[in-house]
């Protein structure tokens, strides 16, 4: 045995610790790769999040500036612009490729505060219990009666018009189903014996929400995400549509905004509204089958149902 004695236990426990990650990790892949519908969806968000990254490398930004666009307003479609032009001359394709940046990154921040925000109010409402933890329920109960996006267009009417507005107005208005979701695992993972045990072994409330409460909530919280971000997405492009976004970004919801205010529906101007429509949907699409299949894999009982 080389080296003090007792050395050779903490290394072999933190061996098996990431022997039995692995495993899970290459179970969770196997279990994953059976659910096509998922396969198609992860397929599809690889692929729409390497073009938005990959955006600024093609796309001069000159080119989709409204003072120097090459272009005549309202080309068709045509070799050298394939999805036409827009009313100031800037090729569609770009401005769709280049607005998933935005619309990808606002869907991504609004899910990861509104997730944040529903975990830590579902797991302290579900450890502590008592009328604290039914106080903050009903403040949960009456955020989901009213509706989710009257909610976020007024707070976003509120504030100034920028992305970080449409970001902390979706953020704090879609968080309650999370919140109910932790909250029921939260109660679950509670009755369970080791909690028992750590709070025996003089384990506290932080202790205990943070390092066995909060890894056994994970799967749930994750499952929820993905389908949140697909939510997040669309409820950026409604308020850039209706006009509460940024003016000074390109979004896809900001695209059909200006698709509406330069008649596009009513000249029949077809390649100025269905690319970034079909852009919102594919992305919601994408992040809908992904959810729908880590669900499967997270939760035993649906896989035990097919």
């Amino acid at each position: 045995m080389s080296g003090p004695a007792g050395e050779g236990v903490p290394a072999s426990a933190r061996a098996l610790a990431w022997e039995r990650r692995r495993r899970a990790l290459v179970g969770f892949c196997r279990q994953y790769a059976r659910n096509r519908a998922g396969l198609y969806g992860l397929g599809g968000l690889l692929l729409i999040g390497m073009v938005a990254l990959s955006a600024p490398l093609f796309i001069d930004q000159a080119a989709i500036s409204v003072t120097g666009a090459p272009g005549q307003r309202f080309e068709s479609p045509s070799v050298e612009y394939p999805l036409g032009t827009d009313a100031f001359g800037r090729s569609v394709l770009d401005l769709v490729v280049w607005g998933a940046r935005i619309s990808l990154a606002v869907g991504f921040l609004a899910t990861f505060v509104s997730v944040a925000l529903g975990t830590l109010i579902g797991i302290v409402a579900g450890h502590f219990g008592g009328l604290g933890g039914n106080a903050l329920m009903r403040v949960t109960d009456w955020f989901m009666v009213l509706p989710t996006l009257v909610m976020a267009i007024a707070l976003a009417a509120v504030l100034s018009r920028s992305t970080l507005t449409i970001v902390v107005a979706i953020g704090v208005t879609a968080w309650p189903v999370t919140a109910r979701l932790v909250r029921a695992q939260t109660l679950a993972v509670e009755a369970r014996p080791f909690i028992e045990r750590a709070r025996a072994l003089g384990g506290g409330h932080g202790y205990v929400m943070v390092r066995h409460v909060l890894p056994n909530v994970m799967p749930v919280v994750l499952a929820q995400t993905t389908l949140l971000v697909a939510e997040a997405i669309i409820m950026e492009s409604t308020l850039a549509f209706l006009g509460l976004g940024d003016p000074a970004t390109i979004s896809w919801g900001g695209i059909l905004q200006e698709a509406r205010n330069a008649g596009a529906v009513s000249s029949g101007i077809w390649w100025y509204m269905i690319p970034p429509g079909l852009a919102i949907a594919l992305v919601a699409l994408s992040f809908t089958l992904c959810g729908r299949a880590l669900e499967g894999v997270l939760n035993p009982r649906l896989r035990e149902r097919r």
